[in-house]
């Protein structure tokens, strides 16, 4: 399947894996790479010289393109931005904030800039400012999220933009991506499925508890203080909820969750970790390789779209 996502990235099928932080290292964006897709490492809140090594590690797993997911909010964005370029990754996803002040010296560099934006007005001001591509990613997404659903965004974001739109948020099989694909994207974005890859380093616990996960267990909390963020339910978000309705402030919900990722990614921290993950989690039944997971969505969408009359 082509499209102007796979001619601007070099891949073989229109299908992104998500940049989760602490889950999506080299090994699996080389796998998604590696199977015809295209891996993505989450620089997350890491120091630039470990995204270095990231990249470096993943280049000698896998010649096929993969990217790279900066969070503006890193203190170390401007430093991981600097990498990206010189180390010629073939693209970079951002999110938390605006990347136009880098994006001449990614330009300069050849590489294609891709943010992931939750409104049209974002996505417009992104083309205004060069970029190749945009993600659409509805609130249905696991972690950071905006407001509105991938149903009702990427047709909007379609319309409003000349530059292609890569469909993120609740899509986890061929069901979803055909679906993207005729609200006018050229491309899916999938994180949760991905979490529960065979070669995703997410902790077994974690991984149990998205394959286990019913379309009703993921919670959203940060709502006060402007910064929601989708989760599977445990009791650290039962507290973080709880303490959100007395009035708590910013720095006093802060603590339940620093360092909490990490737990739950890399010591299965199910109970007061966060485990962040979409909607769609409940769709999730069992852990494949991304070679599994990538044929089993392509052939799945093919049939769809060919069904009817794509």
């Amino acid at each position: 399947m082509k499209t102007r996502i796979t001619e601007l990235l070099g891949t073989e099928y229109p299908l992104i894996q998500g940049g989760m932080a602490w889950i999506a290292e080299c090994r699996l964006a080389a796998a998604v790479s590696e199977a015809g897709g295209f891996g993505i490492i989450g620089a997350g809140a890491a120091p630039a010289q470990f995204v270095r090594e990231q990249i470096r590690q993943c280049r000698a797993m896998t010649d096929k393109p993969f990217g790279v997911n900066i969070m503006l909010m890193n203190p170390e964005a401007d430093a991981i931005a600097r990498v990206v370029a010189q180390e010629g990754v073939k693209a970079v996803t951002t999110g938390a904030g605006n990347p136009g002040r880098y994006m001449a010296d990614w330009k300069a560099a050849g590489v294609k800039v891709v943010p992931v934006v939750a409104s049209v007005a974002m996505a417009r001001m992104m083309e205004r400012a060069g970029a190749d591509a945009v993600v659409a990613e509805g609130t249905e997404a696991g972690g950071h999220i905006g407001s509105t659903t991938t149903m009702a965004l990427v047709p909007q974001v379609a319309d409003a933009v000349e530059i292609p739109v890569i469909a993120a948020g609740g899509i986890g099989d061929g069901r979803g991506f055909a679906a993207a694909f005729m609200l006018g994207a050229e491309a899916v974005q999938m994180g949760t499925r991905f979490l529960v890859a065979k070669e995703s380093i997410a902790h077994e616990a974690y991984k149990k508890k998205v394959i286990a996960a019913k379309d009703i267990d993921s919670e959203v909390t940060g709502m006060s203080h402007g910064h929601p963020v989708r989760q599977l339910r445990n009791r650290m978000t039962r507290e973080y909820l709880k303490l959100e309705k007395e009035g708590a402030s910013f720095e006093e919900l802060e603590q339940l969750t620093v360092g909490a990722l990490r737990r739950a990614v890399l010591e299965g921290d199910a109970v007061n970790g966060t485990l962040m993950a979409g909607q769609i989690a409940g769709l999730v039944s069992r852990e494949q390789t991304c070679r599994e997971i990538i044929e089993e969505v392509m052939g799945q969408a093919a049939d769809l779209l060919q069904g009817r009359g794509a």
